[in-house]
Order: structure tokens, then sequence, then C-alpha cells
């Protein structure tokens, strides 16, 4: 077994939601470490912004140091991501995480990101009472797990003829856009009565401008994820409930599997990580374990 083992993780761009991401990562490296006695190291390296070119650079200046692995989250479908490809090239091992791999031979390890979407759009139905004008922001796009939320968002609104769905802007994984956006949102829609979203910079934003209009109550919204300032937002009453990835997790498997895909082990093609459901109920509990 090798003396060093060097891990890289790449997500969409710096964020709060990948802070947590890292932590996990570093834990399961500690934990290896301990148990392994083996110098397991895990190197950060986020984009400054969501952006295709960006990332497959970071991607191809992580491959020229030859790491044992890389984990990343994508920001554009498999095909499209030409860095990929090279890695596979170079023979360096490569998992996805809170992205779904279509590649049999790319493990992807999250949730299902549609099944995720759908329950916060059913929570919202109800909060709504099943009518009214509703509001969903996009995320990035091109990312597989954004797009997938969204168009199974939309698929649920779409059953009931009583709401009327609104464009509710796309916040590129952004917490200043996605405020900028839910601002000019509530100004055009003086009668909106809910609010979705695809990521965790989105209901960020969304509070705050929810918050700055003087809306509290009156939108409700059920967001993405369940990093502390969404917890905050939860806990105050601006944000009512979330459908929530499970971040460390992910990060502690990816560093996980890519140290067996090190060892040779033949690898699963998705590993599922969970939701869970965020309410003012419940959220005390995971404000409680947040850093």
């Amino acid at each position: 077994m090798a003396k060093e083992l060097r891990f890289i993780i790449v997500p969409k761009v710096a964020h709060p939601w990948y802070d947590e991401v890292n932590k996990g990562a570093q834990a399961q490296a500690n934990l290896l470490r301990r148990e392994l006695g083996v110098d397991i190291v895990v190197d950060y390296m986020p984009p400054t912004a969501a952006d295709v070119a960006e990332q497959n650079s970071i991607l191809e200046k992580a491959a020229f140091s030859c790491p044992n692995g890389i984990a990343v989250d994508l920001v554009d479908a498999v095909d499209h991501m030409t860095s990929i490809h090279h890695l596979r090239d170079l023979g360096i091992p490569v998992v996805l995480f809170d992205s779904p791999s279509p590649d049999p031979g790319i493990t992807s390890i999250g949730n299902n990101y549609a099944q995720q979407g759908i329950i916060a759009a059913d929570c919202l139905v109800k909060l709504i009472s099943h009518t009214g004008k509703v509001a969903v922001m996009q995320g990035y796009p091109t990312a597989p797990n954004h797009k997938q939320r969204y168009e199974a968002q939309l698929a649920v609104l779409q059953k009931y003829p009583d709401i009327n769905v609104v464009d509710g802007g796309i916040d590129n994984d952004d917490i200043e856009t996605a405020r900028q956006q839910a601002s000019d949102v509530l100004a055009s829609h003086p009668d909106l009565k809910g609010y979705l979203c695809c990521d965790a910079s989105g209901p960020i934003g969304i509070a705050t401008a929810i918050k700055e209009a003087g809306k509290v109550g009156k939108v409700k919204v059920v967001s993405m994820d369940g990093i502390k300032p969404i917890l905050e937002a939860i806990k105050e009453g601006v944000i009512e409930a979330s459908s929530a990835t499970i971040p460390k997790m992910q990060g502690s498997m990816s560093i996980l599997m890519l140290w067996q895909a090190s060892l040779g082990v033949r690898m699963p093609q998705a590993i599922d990580t969970g939701i869970e459901v965020i309410t003012q109920e419940n959220v005390d509990a995971y404000l409680a374990d947040a850093d």
C-alpha cells in the first residue's frame, strides 16, 4: 500500500454548502489515516464562480498534479466536460458527488434529485392550499442535479390548475444573485404566494429578499439543503421547510470511494446519501449539530 494518498475535491463554486462537503471529506481522511497508518491528504479546489470553462481548467490543473483520485460536482453533463474524459484517459479515478452519473464507469454519490424536488414542491402546494402564484428559481441551469430538481418541481406544480407558475429567476449558484433576482420577482408579483428553488444559494438569497420586502409569512418558501443560514431562516419563520441533502456524508463517501478505487476495488454505480426534510418543528436539532 502507498505511504501517501492524495485526493482532490472540486465543487461547482466556493460556497458554504461545499465547505460542509469538505469537512466530511477531511473527517473521512482523518479516520482512514488513523486506521490504516497511511498519510491521506485532501486538497479542496473550488472555482471562484460556477462556470464550465473554469471548472474544466481546475480539473486539468488537478490532473497535472497526478492525484490518486478526484471527486467533482459537475456544472454540466459528463459528456460536455472534456476534462473528465482526460482524467479517465490518464487513469485517475473520478467520482461525482451531488451529481447524477449516466456513465456506468463513474460512481455517483448523492441522492435522488428529482425526488428531492418533488418533496419540496409537494410541501409548498400544501402550504398554499393548492392555489396561487408560485415562483421557481433555477440554480445553474446546466448542472444535472439543479436541472432534475427544477423539472421535477414544475411537473408537480403543473398538476394543479389553480397554481400559476412564474419565472423565479436564475441564481447561477450565487447567493447575492439569488437575492437580487428574488427582489425583482417579489416586486413584479406582489400577489406571490410561494417560492421554490433548486440549490443552496437560492433559499439564502430568497429569504433575505423576503425580509427586505416585508413579506415574511406572506410568501411561503420551501428550500433546498440545510446549511446554517438556511436553518436559521427556518427557525426565524422566513423559510417554512427544506428538502435537504447531507453534504458531510457526500464528502465522506467521496473519499472512501476514491480510496477503494485507488486499491482497484470495483466501484458501485451509485451511493444514495439520502434526503432530510427539515421543518420548523425539527430545526432545533439540526441547528444543534451545525458548526
